[in-house]
């Protein structure tokens, strides 16, 4: 019997569809970590606690019927605050005459004149944060 010569071997087809899978696989995983990455840190800069703010506040919340301690906070919260070179003028101004109310262990009230610069640099600093 003669051999039949008209069926051919099969021919090998080239599959890349393994590596198809694990290219698309590997970049969605990529933009997934990428978009998580972006998240977190989103919502890690929301929680951060603007320190200038809450410094303001305590500034604002100053009570002036004690002068001494009045004078002494101020002389702080204006130290941390005072970054800008506007601030920094005014609180320049405002150390000397809060000054007299600090080292006595008896001290007067609070002048209209002090209090008005501690007003003005209250308010400048809550322009500027």
């Amino acid at each position: 019997m003669d051999e039949l010569r008209d069926i051919k071997p099969l021919l090998e087809i080239p599959d890349y569809s393994y590596m198809l899978f694990l290219t698309i696989s590997f970049l969605v995983l990529s933009v997934l970590v990428i978009l998580l990455y972006i998240l977190v840190k989103k919502f890690l800069a929301n929680r951060k606690v603007n320190m200038q703010k809450v410094y303001l506040e305590r500034l604002k919340e100053v009570d002036w019927r004690d002068s001494k301690k009045a004078a002494y906070e101020v002389t702080f919260l204006g130290r941390l605050l005072a970054t800008e070179p506007r601030v920094k003028e005014i609180y320049q101004q405002l150390l000397p005459m809060i000054e007299k109310y600090k080292y006595k262990k008896e001290v007067p009230t609070v002048d209209r004149k002090s209090y008005n610069q501690y007003k003005l640099l209250v308010h400048i600093l809550d322009e500027s944060i």
